[in-house]
């Protein structure tokens, strides 16, 4: 059995004034749980941050994460950072015509950015029984207005800023809303076969969060105070359980979100 983690964190942007304060927080506190409470070892676990979490080598080091992936193999991908969406071009987005994004430090609105369609592709090629485990804290919002708190010039004891990063008006004007209704929905004839823990719904925004004294995402630091309590015993289900009560208990209006079978959600986390 493998064990192989790749933590993503940024707060420093190429595009100009969206910066972040939390998110190499996230990767640090991520890891510190991994290595304690789940057995991973130092060189098990790959990290990008900041000027090297570019595109080129987060699709990098994905690809090494599911290289040669076998049953028994628990994987895990966490990225905190900007999320966001773009007008979706080949027709498997039904409801909204938008796919998912997550931003790399070198976001470009043209393409430099990772859609829910390439992490789909490569996570198709990870066979029955090996566990990946998904962990998303960033905004999947349609507009960025839902949780636009501005972080104080000096911090309080907790306050916010959203992980959504709004499209420019060109690119937001490639959204027609008289698309034709009839899509061909391409087939997948792979099963579920990962895990995904989100910090928000779709149309919610994740918190990058001043909190007791050190910037982090809300969800992220909630799931490893979780974790680290429990020691890691936790179902997922129960995860989940205890994540939406400790956000909503602190005032945080998203709610984390869980993608998994029947059977998954009753597991531990990377069991």
């Amino acid at each position: 059995m493998a064990n192989k983690a790749l933590l993503v964190g940024i707060n420093k942007y190429k595009i100009p004034g969206v910066d972040l304060s939390g998110c190499v927080n996230d990767v640090t506190n991520v890891r510190d749980v991994l290595l304690k409470f789940f057995g991973f070892a130092v060189k098990e676990i790959r990290a990008l941050v900041d000027e090297r979490a570019t595109k080129k080598n987060i699709i990098t080091r994905l690809k090494w994460l599911v290289n040669k992936a076998k049953a028994g193999d628990r994987l895990l991908f966490h990225f905190s950072g900007h999320g966001s969406q773009v007008r979706d071009r080949d027709g498997d987005e039904l409801k909204d015509h938008m796919d998912e994004i997550i931003c790399p430090h070198d976001m470009e609105w043209d393409g430099v950015f990772i859609t829910d369609d390439e992490l789909r592709e490569i996570f198709s090629s990870i066979p029955k029984g090996a566990n990946l485990e998904v962990l998303l804290d960033s905004c999947h919002s349609g507009t960025g207005t839902r949780e636009a708190f501005a972080i104080n010039t000096l911090p309080s004891e907790m306050s916010f800023k959203p992980r959504f990063l709004a499209p420019p008006i060109d690119i937001a004007c490639r959204v027609d809303d008289d698309l034709e209704v009839k899509r061909i929905l391409k087939g997948n004839s792979n099963p579920i076969n990962h895990v995904l823990f989100s910090g928000c719904r779709d149309n919610q925004t994740s918190a990058d969060a001043y909190i007791h004294g050190s910037y982090n995402g809300a969800f992220t630091y909630y799931l490893c105070k979780h974790l680290r309590e429990i020691q890691g015993s936790i179902t997922r289900a129960e995860l989940l359980k205890r994540l939406r009560a400790s956000l909503k208990f602190n005032g945080f209006n998203q709610t984390p979100q869980l993608e998994a079978p029947v059977a998954e959600r009753k597991k531990k986390v990377l069991e």
